[in-house]
């Protein structure tokens, strides 16, 4: 069985098989319709908030579609699923490691191709910046990448100077592949609290919608590709005719029983 159904059937399953009693869980009036733990209240007892226990469980609910990666405060891509490293493979195409969304945005002419809503894209990628070098002023490594921004791109630079702050948790990004085309995908992330300073974040398509049919051809296609090859696809095959056919082979497999 894939590790994050087993982690979410266990997640669910606990759960429901221990009462708010056994848990030392105050019992209030009223008709409970669970007869374990409601999401709210294993959330308690973890000490994280509810918002953050759903979107786990959505996370692990959505394990074969949703493409997710962990990311710094100078949004480095420190690791991700293989739907992730497929899906952004024209930002690990620049063989620099680790791969950098900032890098990528300002830096590299296909992210217009990638990001359909580009403006925005960047806005908020500047935001986050800013949002990091106020919650960590003396980092070196930061201020390198900043300096080195500022320095080679004017857009950056005007963006930089706006002293925009933000941070979004939640919300739709269009993103143009070289492969599967224009797809759009709700976001979430999720800070990690063992990890200070960590992010994750992750990508689904609405069940049913051409988007979600479009990542699970990608996920199919990243598949194919052994692990050790994974985070190099993007230097050598997406949007190349062998890809093509490697995909196009993909989808002529008949679905397994």
């Amino acid at each position: 069985m894939d590790p994050r159904t087993e982690i979410r059937e266990f997640l669910a399953t606990r759960r429901a098989k221990i009462t708010p009693d056994q848990a030392g869980m105050p019992l209030y009036g009223g008709r409970r319709r669970v007869p374990g733990l409601r999401r709210e209240e294993v959330a308690m007892l973890a000490g994280v908030s509810i918002d953050y226990y759903t979107r786990l469980e959505n996370v692990l609910d959505s394990a074969a579609t949703a493409a997710a990666f962990v990311r710094n405060g100078r949004l480095d891509l420190l690791a991700a699923n293989a739907l992730a490293q497929a899906l952004y493979a024209p930002v690990y195409a620049d063989p620099a490691r680790p791969a950098n969304l900032a890098r990528f945005c300002f830096l590299d002419p296909r992210s217009h191709e990638l990001y359909p809503d580009w403006d925005d894209v960047a806005d908020a990628t500047v935001a986050l910046l800013r949002t990091e070098a106020g919650r960590d002023p003396l980092n070196r490594d930061l201020s390198g990448l900043v300096g080195e921004l500022a320095t080679a791109s004017p857009e950056f630079r005007t963006r930089w100077a706006v002293h925009d702050v933000q941070l979004h948790h939640a919300g739709v990004k269009r993103l143009r592949h070289p492969v599967i085309g224009v797809i759009e995908v709700a976001y979430n992330t999720m800070d990690l609290p063992a990890q200070p300073g960590l992010v994750l974040t992750f990508y689904t398509a609405q069940p049913g919608s051409p988007s979600e049919d479009a990542l699970r051809l990608l996920a199919s296609w990243a598949a194919s590709i052994p692990g050790s090859d994974r985070q190099n696809a993007g230097q050598q095959t997406l949007g190349a005719a062998g890809d093509q056919a490697r995909i196009d082979a993909v989808l002529a497999e008949p679905d397994p029983e």
